[in-house]
């Protein structure tokens, strides 16, 4: 029973063991290397695969083919003249008023059609 109890004391210093730790563990050494350069590697080609499936996501929605009415919306603004920069309301009430401009047109010509081909006889 004659031991002191100063080195049962240093032999249970935290602080000690805490500083001896990470002396021995600092990541300069070949086995952490190994250990985190994979890890790196592997996070590395994921992140390079998000970007590439985030491009090809894009390039598939960008290739899709889009729903019929939207086509036919499409068609519609190019033929109703100054019809492209309005919404869809406008676009139909352009497309009426179009029709019935079309539709005076043709009878006019009639008319016209009519009317010089009877002072012809």
């Amino acid at each position: 029973m004659g031991a002191p109890p100063q080195p049962l004391l240093r032999s249970l210093d935290l602080k000690g063991m805490v500083l001896e730790t990470k002396d021995r563990c600092k990541p300069s050494g070949s086995l952490w290397r190994k250990v985190l350069e994979p890890k790196a590697k592997r996070r590395l080609q994921r992140r390079r695969q998000r970007i590439l499936m985030k491009r090809r996501a894009h390039l598939t929605d960008s290739r899709r083919p889009t729903s019929g009415i939207q086509r036919r919306v499409r068609t519609l603004k190019k033929l109703v003249p100054n019809s492209e920069s309005m919404g869809l309301d406008g676009l139909f009430r352009e497309t009426a008023d179009f029709i019935l401009s079309l539709q005076m047109r043709v009878k006019v010509m009639q008319i016209m059609v009519k009317v010089l081909s009877d002072s012809d006889k």
